[in-house]
């Protein structure tokens, strides 16, 4: 499928999107509204674009700006991918568990209803792994905790990625080495914390109405609610930086989604209950319905980092671990203490190897021209180098507003055609000539 499929399903003609929020509009989140909008316009003219012009032939490109949206899969591939790779940098080199903390099946609608437990949620699981290190090695681990809310079905279904140091530090800087988690243990603990977070949550009134659902959640689940962290092996950077890209990816990537036919959207996904790869065919208000409500809310972080890798307390336990090193002469833990995002320059370079700031038709270097922004709600020039520059970034601004009329108009004409159609098709289907 082409890279933008799912643009094509929110916004082609059809405008499944538009008509979605018709019918839905006073159940969706403003910052669902919000961030759809942001991707409809990412890699257009329509958020701005930056000039370039080879020094050679004298061709012309124009770099959109990108969304950097929650919900835009292109940026976040790329986003991840550089996030990945800077925790591998800035982590201490040592091993890591990936531990997994789930719920019951039957309370995952109410963290649905309720999305100000999330963050509560993420917190009291952390709290369970870092209050068993300092009680029994008297340690402060390293945690980032990452929260998914989303199955392979696309389903609701919170639960907790975390990447654990398997080794802690000491309040005078020493490292100390551990590699056991009480499984059996956690479990109990877990599913006693969840439902204690529910029920101080919710009103009365609702908790006499999911009562039944907690305690089925109780006692079907004897040994407690699942909580899985298997051992890492390898290289220690290659299983952060995979385990990195894991917690931030997407709800789904594009190469799942199989087939689009105006009307159904068919996706793979594995089914982990039967160990095999399945397809699902869904109609896409379905597809948009169980897409959007993975989309977090206004200024909630889904990556939060704890312990030793918390923000505040990170570069001093990186200078007391560096000290304590230097004191026992035993190099336990790399530490790296300079750290650069790679340009977008740099990625597309390493990524396909070749520059994009070197003109495919001669060899020459791209020069910059200028810019234009959105400003106050209107694209604007911002910067240009000469008076040429200036008045074609102008006119290319006059330009995108009439070819936006255009396919306004064009759109308005396809939607009176498709309501025609179907107004003849009932006819027909009832027999009236």
């Amino acid at each position: 499928m082409e890279t933008n499929i799912l643009k094509r399903i929110f916004f082609d003609e059809r405008q499944h999107w538009k008509r979605f929020v018709e019918k839905y509009g006073n159940r969706i989140r403003p910052n669902v509204i919000k961030e759809i909008e942001k991707f409809r316009t990412c890699g257009t003219s329509e958020n701005g674009f930056k000039l370039f012009v080879c020094e050679g032939c004298h061709h012309v490109r124009k770099m959109t700006f990108r969304c950097k949206g929650r919900f835009c899969t292109s940026c976040s591939n790329g986003e991840t991918e550089e996030w990945g790779r800077l925790l591998a940098e800035d982590m201490f080199q040592v091993c890591h568990r990936h531990v997994i903390f789930t719920i019951d099946e039957g309370l995952r609608n109410i963290f649905l209803q309720h999305r100000e437990m999330l963050k509560p949620f993420m917190d009291e699981a952390v709290k369970l792994v870092q209050g068993w290190f300092k009680k029994k090695f008297r340690v402060t681990p390293g945690i980032i905790a990452g929260l998914h809310t989303f199955g392979s079905r696309l389903n609701f279904n919170p639960h907790v990625h975390m990447l654990v140091t398997m080794r802690g530090m000491k309040e005078n800087g020493e490292w100390k080495v551990y590699n056991y988690i009480p499984f059996s243990m956690l479990r109990k603990q877990w599913q006693v914390v969840v439902l204690k977070l529910i029920r101080r949550t919710v009103s009365e009134i609702e908790k006499k109405k999911i009562q039944p659902l907690l305690q089925k959640a109780y006692s079907a689940n004897a040994e407690g609610f699942y909580v899985y962290a298997p051992k890492q092996k390898g290289n220690v950077k290659e299983q952060l930086k995979y385990i990195g890209r894991y917690i931030r990816r997407p709800a789904i990537a594009l190469h799942r989604i199989e087939e689009y036919d105006g009307e159904f959207v068919t996706f793979r996904y594995y089914d982990k209950k039967e160990q095999k790869e399945k397809r699902e065919t869904i109609s896409v208000e379905e597809f948009i319905s169980r897409l959007i409500r993975h989309i977090p809310d206004e200024q909630f972080k889904v990556i939060r980092h704890y312990g030793v890798y918390s923000r505040k307390l990170k570069a001093m336990c990186k200078r007391l671990v560096s000290v304590w090193q230097k004191e026992v002469r035993k190099w336990i833990v790399n530490v790296r203490k300079i750290l650069r995002r790679r340009t977008w320059r740099e990625r597309i370079k390493e990524g396909t190897g070749k520059d994009p700031m070197i003109c495919p038709r001669c060899q020459c270097y791209y020069e910059y021209k200028g810019e234009v922004w959105l400003h106050g709600g209107e694209l604007k020039v911002r910067y240009a180098v000469d008076d040429m520059a200036r008045r074609y970034l102008t006119r290319e601004i006059e330009h995108g507003k009439v070819k936006e009329e255009k396919t306004q108009e064009a759109r308005r004409n396809h939607r009176i055609s498709i309501s025609s159609s179907e107004k003849q098709g009932q006819l027909r289907l009832f027999g009236v000539q």
